[in-house]
């Protein structure tokens, strides 16, 4: 039975995911990731972790964090993140721009590809130090 928690895709097998299928699994990936960062910050109530959550995942905090997130990214990072930026999604949810929402999906496509590749504590790097700056927790 294959360890769906801790995959190990090669670049090639990455790189024939189409740009959306990889923010698709980076969506999901990144709110796994928010909602650890929630629940080990401290007593909150269920709702209360609901709508923070939410507010994290939406397009123009992703978009936030992607801004900042992309002076800490290497080359091939950089790659995988334009990937899903200049992906042609045709449409954007009412609340955010069509640049927040191109941001947000290079974001999910990074995280995606990296999350296939294994990489797990490079993602869990990313992420904490950008919460920390932008954050400052």
């Amino acid at each position: 039975m294959e360890d769906l928690f801790q995959l190990q895709f090669t670049p090639q097998q990455v790189g024939a995911i189409s740009n959306l299928g990889l923010a698709h699994i980076g969506d999901g990936v990144f709110e796994l990731l928010c909602r650890s960062w929630l629940c080990v910050r401290g007593d909150k109530t269920v709702l209360k972790l609901h709508r923070d959550t939410v507010e994290l995942v939406r397009a123009p905090a992703q978009a936030k964090f992607a801004e900042a997130l992309k002076p800490l990214l290497t080359e091939d990072e950089a790659s995988y993140f334009r990937r899903g930026k200049n992906a042609h999604t045709h449409t954007h949810p009412k609340g955010a721009t069509a640049k927040e929402y191109a941001l947000a999906t290079g974001l999910e496509s990074l995280f995606g590809a990296l999350y296939l590749l294994g990489q797990t504590q490079r993602l869990n790097q990313l992420f904490n130090t950008v919460m920390e700056e932008l954050y400052g927790i």
